[in-house]
């Protein structure tokens, strides 16, 4: 998952013999931008952890419900949407213009394919401006200065980073990718934050299994982390209300959600 700034097409890194999350993932969700190795893959790690669809779309339905709150109630009106994933409905930066037209949105990712879709589909509103960056999340400081293009990072930016972290393998390598991001945005500024979990507490003790299939069989590598690992990669924000909780959870309409290994949570840089 190396960086590249200045790829012509992206096909040089696209690999379709192999399966990938962010097309495996789009296949978990419904979508048709997927090959026949991502629905064997998403089939058997469905087999093996049947709520997984489940979590697919609990993490999609999490951002809709914490850009509308940030857009809507907090008044955010810049986001910085890291590990973008395939478009499919109902993207961040549709979700904040509909709001807030003026609203300005940057993604990131370096999938080849994703870069191919983002071109072609996400486009913003005449009043605010949409961007998308060919960028690795192990890069943060190159994220950042080249998010600055579009983004004013002298005003509050919610960072999204949507099970991305889960591909740094290293706990201490993803909080320090954290902690550079968030040092570089304005006071006021959110993190928005989704990670899968094995704690048993929320179901999670398929996930290691599942990811041990993963890991032998598709890319990137992945990890899950406890309640306590993910909640450190808050240290020095504020929790908003409801904190740390399975993301289908956060805010949702009550008794309406079933819980899944997916923990979601936004907190403010004070």
């Amino acid at each position: 998952m190396s960086e590249s700034h200045t790829p012509p097409s992206g096909s040089a890194r696209l690999n379709t013999g192999v399966a990938h999350n962010a097309r495996v993932w789009n296949y978990w969700i419904g979508g048709k931008d997927n090959y026949e190795v991502d629905q064997r893959v998403g089939e058997h790690v469905a087999s093996i952890i049947p709520v997984i669809r489940d979590i697919a779309r609990a993490d999609r339905d999490f951002l809709g419900r914490a850009v509308t709150h940030l857009t809507r109630e907090l008044g955010v009106r810049q986001f910085l949407d890291i590990g973008t994933g395939l478009p499919t409905a109902d993207n961040t930066h549709e979700i904040a213009q509909r709001i807030a037209p003026d609203a300005r949105i940057v993604y990131v990712d370096n999938d080849p394919i994703v870069l191919v879709h983002a071109r072609t589909l996400l486009t913003g509103s005449r009043e605010g401006a949409t961007d998308y960056i060919d960028a690795d999340v192990h890069d943060p400081e190159a994220i950042v200065a080249r998010a600055a293009a579009t983004l004013d990072m002298t005003r509050p930016v919610a960072v999204m980073m949507l099970g991305i972290l889960n591909f740094v393998l290293d706990t201490d390598q993803a909080r320090d990718i954290v902690r550079r991001i968030m040092a570089a945005v304005a006071p006021g500024s959110f993190l928005v934050l989704t990670h899968p979990t094995f704690d048993p507490e929320v179901g999670g003790e398929l996930q290691v299994p599942a990811m041990e299939f993963w890991n032998e069989n598709a890319t990137p590598p992945i990890t899950a982390r406890s309640a306590a690992d993910i909640a450190a990669f808050f240290e020095g924000l504020e929790l908003t209300e409801p904190g740390l909780v399975s993301c289908s959870q956060w805010h949702a309409p009550s008794g309406s959600a079933v819980v899944v290994p997916q923990y979601g949570a936004v907190a403010m840089k004070p």
